[in-house]
């Protein structure tokens, strides 16, 4: 930058001869044209280097100290953005990546909450299964009992019911036939009737 700046001048100040010369020859002179162009005026010339001064000066100022600042904001700002995406590219791995978990544990979770429903289903069934079996057996040996008091008593009713058909054929045959009755004979015909009926 420097190195233009210079040759820029040195440029600017070997064309002052040949504008000097130019305001001197007489041929050049004004003609009533623009006054800025007017080379033959001495104020011109010296216009001219201060132009060419002010502007070294400015671009120099500008090389110097605007640009490298303007320069310095920009790479600043484009670091920025850079490490903006870098968070945001980290942030939606660690999203993608909670996310996965999340979705993971879930179906952990709900793989454990179905195999937790599965055993106490089989559980409970086992359970009715035994608490059933056992009130069968319960209600068999109940049943069983209850045949058995049912038995003893058609039993012992039978034994009444023969008792008082012997007796009663007893005294009919008494009545009718008078003495000489034959208990046993008359016990085996009862015993024969109520086996002929189906009660013996």
């Amino acid at each position: 930058m420097q190195k233009s700046l210079v040759s820029l001048m040195v440029l600017g100040l070997g064309a002052l001869p040949s504008l000097a010369g130019a305001a001197g020859d007489p041929g050049h002179a004004s003609s009533g044209g623009m006054p800025q162009l007017d080379f033959g005026n001495h104020w011109t010339i010296a216009q001219v280097v201060w132009m060419f001064v002010i502007f070294g000066v400015l671009y120099y100022v500008m090389a110097r100290y605007a640009l490298p600042q303007v320069a310095g904001t920009l790479a600043a700002r484009r670091a920025r953005i850079d490490g903006d995406l870098e968070a945001a590219h980290a942030a939606k791995l660690s999203a993608d990546a909670a996310l996965a978990d999340h979705q993971a544990a879930t179906a952990k979770t709900r793989a454990e909450a179905q195999a937790a429903i599965a055993t106490a289903s089989q559980q409970a069934q086992a359970d009715a299964a035994a608490k059933a079996e056992v009130l069968n057996a319960k209600l068999s040996e109940q049943i069983g009992a209850a045949e058995g008091r049912i038995a003893a008593g058609r039993d012992a009713a039978m034994g009444s019911l023969r008792a008082v058909a012997t007796d009663t054929a007893e005294a009919l045959v008494s009545r009718l036939l008078g003495a000489g009755i034959d208990r046993a004979a008359i016990d085996r015909a009862v015993g024969s009737a109520l086996a002929a009926r189906g009660n013996g």
